[in-house]
């Protein structure tokens, strides 16, 4: 079974409906994920008649002036998002062909028993289904990875899923902070969640990210974050129901590049002395004026200066008004060997 590799972060592009429904459109967008260097890219899997219904009125119609689709039905954005089930097979095998992970989010029972026909690896929750939890049973009962997008679901309602999953077989489960924004700001972003999400639930977290840019995404790395899911398309300006906040092919690709090189810098607890050549160009004590046997060493004969081959400078003060028992040429190295008791 393919797993999440936890040795790096789990880039994983979203096509969604950017694929403006064309399969040609979606194959290039398998492949300029690929050549960005995400590890996997997600599907969504779904009709408009198993989300929602054909009503377009009432709470049905999308009233918030702010949302990107306004003015909409719920049954109209998603016939035109949906990811026409007959071309998901082509994608994952375009995906196998280019050494790329490929997988799915379910949003109801008879999409999971589709996604088993093409033996999905991994079942991503969404945000808006975190609390249907007869699909987070049915899913944890295949014993496949899950990742979830806690995006709206209280701490409460994070617990139940996580106790259904785990209750029913999960033993592999990533969880999501995500902001059900579109676009989010990074104001909205609240990453401090991401380690305190991870000692409650015990589990491994991650990011949805709904931000512009790649600002965020690393800062999640950077507190922790394993699994990073962005939007992607071939180009904004194309159109499409979420390409307003997804990633160009060219931020993709920067966008796994900072989030490894985040990861890198993580390193390990660590104070060990490496850079010993550097070391040696620390500041220490030096002679700076030619003494004889006798003298003084003053604020005007010594001085912290670079390279570090002398004393150490926080002698300076205990060294100064002794004498020196040796003569003593300019530019030489501070040792105690040199100074009267």
């Amino acid at each position: 079974m393919q797993e999440v590799n936890r040795n790096v972060p789990f880039v994983i592009a979203e096509m969604s409906g950017n694929h403006n429904q064309s399969l040609e459109r979606a194959i290039k967008i398998v492949e300029a994920a690929a050549e960005a260097g995400v590890d996997a890219v997600k599907l969504q899997t779904y009709t408009a008649d198993t989300i929602t219904i054909d009503k377009r009125d009432g709470e049905f119609l999308i009233s918030d002036p702010k949302s990107l689709w306004a003015g909409r039905s719920l049954y109209e954005l998603y016939q035109e998002a949906y990811t026409p089930w007959e071309w998901q097979a082509k994608l994952f095998e375009r995906c196998r062909e280019l050494g790329v992970m490929c997988f799915s989010t379910p949003f109801d029972p008879t999409a999971v028993d589709f996604l088993e026909s093409l033996d999905c690896p991994i079942y991503k929750i969404a945000s808006f289904e975190n609390i249907d939890l007869p699909l987070v049973k049915k899913i944890a009962r295949l014993g496949k990875p899950m990742i979830v997008s806690t995006g709206m679901a209280s701490v409460s309602e994070i617990d139940d899923l996580v106790r259904t999953a785990r209750d029913n077989g999960c033993t592999d489960l990533t969880l999501l902070k995500c902001t059900s924004s579109y676009p989010a700001t990074p104001a909205d972003a609240n990453l401090r969640t991401i380690p305190h999400m991870k000692q409650l639930f015990d589990c491994e977290v991650g990011l949805s990210d709904h931000t512009m840019g790649i600002g965020v995404a690393i800062a999640a790395v950077a507190l922790g974050a394993t699994v990073i899911e962005k939007h992607f398309t071939l180009s904004r300006a194309e159109g499409g129901v979420d390409s307003a906040f997804s990633m160009e092919p060219h931020e993709m690709a920067q966008l796994v590049r900072e989030c490894r090189a985040a990861h890198d810098a993580l390193g390990r607890v660590s104070y060990d002395l490496s850079e010993q050549e550097s070391r040696a160009l620390r500041r220490s004590l030096y002679v700076v004026e030619d003494v004889s046997v006798g003298d003084v060493l003053t604020e005007q004969n010594i001085r912290s200066i670079r390279p570090g081959r002398g004393l150490k400078p926080k002698h300076y003060e205990t060294v100064l008004g002794k004498k020196v028992k040796r003569d003593v040429k300019f530019g030489t190295p501070l040792a105690w060997e040199f100074i009267e008791n």
